[in-house]
């Protein structure tokens, strides 16, 4: 891998001859840690499939209260709602398929320079996202632990939206903010990320800002 640029890049590749980095390291760049999102948590948190199952419920509890107020029996209602249900286990089912696919292809890398992020699943790219571009990162933790790893960029830089979907923070299209999802070590990768961060400043090591944990299902929900 070549030296870091000052702006984000967006490759695609094939050959990894380190997983998750389309070249190797150059001299002197270490890689400190890699991962990648869980896909139940990418499925709650980017793709929104408790909300939509909630939506079909009702739904289907509409239908069966809609049967019953006509004079329809148990059996009705229970067919009625069945049905909706079905056609919501369609969607439903597609949009989790979505998820393990898109969290077996992604790989979350940090080194001494840069963030790297290898993601897509037709078509992975490799967005190189060095640390002279990340103005600030933020950590969301939930209660089990996980967690969404969010970098605002500095200036006028600006990443693919579409490179980056769903490994981005939601309602940022016009200035997207790449996000390392559902992260289950969330903890340990924003420790590594700080120091890394801080080294490469030459300052002195302070904690990457976390939502506290009374607000920190509010604040995935937000950035979900």
């Amino acid at each position: 891998m070549s030296a870091a640029p000052t702006h984000p890049t967006v490759t695609e590749h094939g050959f990894e001859p380190v997983p998750g980095l389309p070249e190797r390291l150059p001299d002197g760049e270490t890689l400190l840690w890699q991962g990648r999102p869980g896909w139940r948590g990418l499925a709650r948190g980017a793709l929104h499939v408790r909300a939509i199952a909630a939506y079909f419920a009702l739904v289907a509890g509409w239908q069966a209260a809609s049967v019953a107020t006509a004079g329809g029996n148990l059996f009705d209602m229970l067919a009625a709602a069945g049905v909706m249900m079905a056609i919501g286990a369609m969607p439903i089912a597609f949009l989790m398929a979505y998820a393990w696919m898109a969290a077996r292809g992604a790989v979350y890398s940090i080194t001494s320079r840069r963030v790297v992020m290898r993601v897509g699943v037709a078509l992975p790219v490799t967005i190189n996202l060095p640390f002279a571009m990340i103005d600030r990162a933020a950590l969301s933790r939930r209660a089990d632990g996980s967690g969404d790893l969010v970098l605002r960029l500095a200036g006028r830089q600006r990443a693919s939206w579409i490179a980056l979907w769903p490994h981005c923070r939601p309602w940022r299209v016009t200035r997207p903010e790449p996000m390392l999802r559902a992260l289950p070590d969330a903890e340990a990768a924003a420790q590594i990320l700080g120091r890394a961060l801080a080294a490469a400043a030459s300052m002195p090591v302070s904690p990457i800002a976390a939502a506290p944990r009374a607000a920190a299902r509010a604040g995935a929900e937000a950035m979900a």
